[in-house]
């Protein structure tokens, strides 16, 4: 898992079958500081999480179809929590 900011959404009236019904949001890979550490990407939100929100994020393409129910979606990345509090 990767610890990301949410940072937008995405807005798409035409999408594949797998798509539907999900809600897409742009993420941006973040330190333990908050800090940007990679570019941003798509992820598919599992955990109702909003812009500006510290979330989980999962990479791996089968698990994130599995938690969708959804063997045959295009997914790689999820959103499968919202972070509370970051303690160092």
């Amino acid at each position: 898992m990767k610890l990301a900011k949410v940072i937008g959404h995405v807005v798409s009236t035409v999408k594949t079958d797998s798509h539907q019904h999900l809600k897409l949001m742009v993420v941006s890979p973040v330190d333990h500081k908050g800090q940007s550490v990679a570019d941003s990407f798509i992820a598919v939100d599992h955990a109702q999480a909003g812009i500006g929100d510290f979330v989980l994020i999962m990479e791996e393409g089968g698990s994130a179809r599995q938690l969708l129910e959804n063997p045959e979606g295009a997914v790689d990345a999820i959103i499968v929590g919202v972070v509370d509090n970051i303690e160092q």
